[in-house]
């Protein structure tokens, strides 16, 4: 190796060293802010006290009174950690369905994931009655999000659309048809708790709580360990089938496994957050212009950045119309579809 490309390459791991410390400050910046501001302004300070307190009760004594404790303990810390584990996990099925999908404006809402998810969450709370107590709606919805997605494989080969084209098309069909029969639920719903699946549709993270926060978080850390160690298959489809099958990669078992374990990570986000579009679309792309296209880093800069984002938004959400809390969906929507437009711009 010559002189002047190992200096490059020591410059690029450094450039990356420092983008990641960059990345996890600006994160714990982020949480600190989403857990300080509100309806009832906590300072940074109480926020982390309450959380050094619990963590090591004897630690100090402390200053603040039991109802702000209550705010940043009970409510706001997790509902900020759940915007974190969404938005990484959106963030990662999007890139990872971009690779293998070879389309740029693929996202983790693909193929009708979310309106399975819609379908069970709606039948949780106008039909079937909380049977399940409080993880009625979640366990529902993550049922409907794997159960459309068996459905697209299902008509995927029934249809022989093996490749990337014909399964999106595919998962367009049934989401058409799957959220057809959400509306219907909810024309034959009570009206009264229409309201109630609307907010949920829209997305929003204020059912949040620490028991439930093991679910998203398993699954993301699973499935993502799996999908890291896949990163050289996911750059190997992203240049084409036909040079993916020359590296011996069996090209549809794989884009199908991708499609299944994307399904999976959506399937729990959208049973815990309700459906939150443009995440999986907008940042692989900005993960992209930061580290590049090696999936080495782009899925773990999509993480991060996912998490980021989403909690920026939430934040947004909580402080446009306090003390009523808007839904999250509209603030990604909107910012979203600017950047949609944007990137349609960019051909």
């Amino acid at each position: 190796m010559s002189v002047v490309a190992l200096r490059l390459r020591r410059f690029m791991v450094g450039r990356h060293v420092v983008l990641a410390v960059g990345g996890l400050v600006a994160l714990l910046a982020s949480l600190s802010i989403a857990v300080s501001v509100g309806a009832v302004s906590v300072p940074t300070g109480t926020v982390w006290g309450v959380l050094a307190n619990k963590l090591s009760p004897s630690l100090f004594e402390p200053t603040w009174s039991k109802g702000r404790e209550a705010i940043v303990w009970d409510i706001r810390f997790p509902r900020a950690l759940l915007a974190i584990l969404v938005g990484a996990g959106l963030a990662v099925v999007g890139a990872s369905l971009q690779a293998v999908t070879r389309n740029q404006l693929a996202d983790p809402h693909l193929l009708g994931i979310s309106s399975g998810g819609a379908f069970g969450a709606i039948f949780a709370l106008l039909h079937s009655g909380l049977f399940l107590g409080l993880l009625t709606v979640p366990l529902l919805a993550f049922a409907g999000a794997l159960v459309a997605t068996f459905i697209v494989l299902g008509v995927s080969r029934l249809t022989d659309a093996a490749s990337a084209d014909r399964l999106v098309l595919a998962g367009v069909a049934v989401s058409f048809i799957i959220m057809a029969g959400a509306n219907g639920l909810i024309f034959l719903g009570e009206p009264h708790a229409s309201h109630i699946v609307v907010f949920w549709m829209l997305g929003g993270l204020g059912l949040a709580q620490w028991d439930h926060l093991v679910y998203p978080l398993s699954i993301l850390i699973l499935c993502g360990a799996w999908l890291m160690s896949r990163t050289a298959e996911l750059n190997a489809m992203t240049v084409g089938d036909e040079t993916a099958s020359t590296l011996g990669i069996p090209v549809a078992r794989f884009r199908l496994l991708v499609f299944v374990v994307g399904a999976i990570i959506t399937g729990v986000m959208v049973a815990f957050s309700g459906i939150i579009g443009f995440v999986g679309l907008m940042v692989p792309h900005i993960a992209r212009m930061i580290v590049g296209g090696d999936y080495t880093r782009v899925l773990p800069a999509s993480a991060l950045i996912g998490a980021i984002f989403l909690l920026w938004a939430d934040i947004a959400a909580r402080t446009i119309m306090a003390p009523e809390d808007m839904p999250i969906g509209i603030v990604t929507g909107l910012i979203g579809g600017v950047f949609f437009v944007w990137l349609l711009g960019r051909r």
